[in-house]
């Protein structure tokens, strides 16, 4: 591999306008996931007012910080996938473009469905972006690496069954475990502890996405080069840095909306529901980061709120603001796609 240090870098940066645009593009990615993702991490520990919205998003802006940083020397699994998972291979200045093209995708989405407080998932934006791109550049499906995108559809199924089946557990054993305590007295226990699940989860979403959004800038610089996908993929210290500080730069600027949206509306919980909530959300997205399966924090999450809402009476539950987020889930690969596709179609003819 190339020496990929900033100074190696810097001048392919500085002569090449593409390159530039593509890490430029790749920090809004990154500043738009810490908007729109990671609020997820903290949205119950705000709902059951254990913290204020501000204390929460200043925690989670840390601790997405420590988790790019600090869990790319444990292991790249995730990100390794994502590098794979499409062919930007060929002509790597039309490459670029497409690549360009997919990450302006990414943006809109995910600033249209932040304008409207839907917790809609950066990595699913990622994903159908790429995709979308990847095809329009190769003409057909050859653009996609089957079996590295399986890896997708395998961590949808089992995020959302070990988020729900864990959630629906934790509260039934903690339930169970604390029948017998006073409920006034355990509020306060209960609180600490989901303030530290959600610190966790926080720095377990910097953990599986940052990895994914580092991938993409790796490409770039990669591609840039004159490299291809078969290189090496290794990370730099300054793009870890760099991808650290957008992500917590993005947590704080925003998420109140879809605070609000997934830990006041879909389910009304205690502190101790909260706390299995975000431990079993925690857990599924550290095993998917050990094993390299891209799965997403949004996803996860609310997964995990309603198998907690399901252990208490389904009736707990308020479907129609799940199924708003199902929705958004669902639309998200084809929409994002499109958008990712007919903008790598228009920039590869303009340009």
């Amino acid at each position: 591999m190339p020496d990929m240090s900033f100074m190696a870098v810097l001048p392919e940066m500085l002569s090449n306008p593409l390159l530039m645009l593509i890490i430029v593009l790749s920090i809004g990615v990154i500043i738009v996931n810490g908007a729109t993702d990671a609020p997820n991490a903290i949205a119950t520990c705000v709902g059951t007012r254990s913290m204020t919205p501000n204390k929460a998003i200043i925690m989670a802006a840390i601790f997405n910080f420590f988790g790019v940083s600090l869990m790319t020397f444990i292991s790249t699994a995730v990100a390794q996938t994502i590098f794979k998972m499409v062919n930007f291979g060929g002509n790597n200045q039309m490459a670029l473009i497409a690549l360009a093209a997919a990450m302006v995708s990414i943006i809109i989405w995910g600033v249209v469905t932040w304008l409207f407080g839907i917790p809609t998932s950066e990595s699913h934006s990622l994903i159908a972006g790429l995709t979308g791109a990847a095809i329009a550049l190769q003409g057909g499906l050859s653009g996609v690496n089957a079996h590295e995108w399986m890896k997708v559809v395998y961590g949808l199924v089992f995020s959302t069954t070990l988020g729900f089946g864990l959630g629906w557990l934790f509260t039934k054993a903690i339930g169970r475990l604390c029948r017998n305590l006073d409920h006034r007295r355990a509020e306060g226990p209960f609180g600490k502890l989901q303030d530290v699940a959600a610190a966790i989860l926080a720095f377990m979403h910097g953990a599986q996405d940052g990895q994914k959004f580092m991938s993409v800038c790796m490409l770039g610089i990669i591609l840039a080069m004159g490299q291809d996908q078969s290189t090496t993929l290794t990370f730099p210290l300054w793009i870890m840095v760099l991808c650290s500080v957008s992500m917590g730069l993005g947590t704080a600027i925003g998420g109140k909306k879809i605070i609000k949206n997934v830990g006041m509306n879909m389910v009304k919980l205690e502190k101790w529901q909260g706390f299995s909530a975000t431990i079993a959300a925690s857990i599924c997205i550290f095993i998917s980061s050990m094993t390299g399966l891209p799965i997403s924090t949004t996803h996860t999450k609310t997964t995990a709120i309603m198998g907690v809402g399901t252990a208490k009476r389904v009736r707990a539950v308020n479907w129609n603001a799940a199924k708003d987020m199902v929705w958004a889930w669902v639309l998200t690969f084809p929409g994002c796609g499109i958008i990712g596709f007919v903008l790598a179609k228009l920039f590869m003819a303009i340009l």
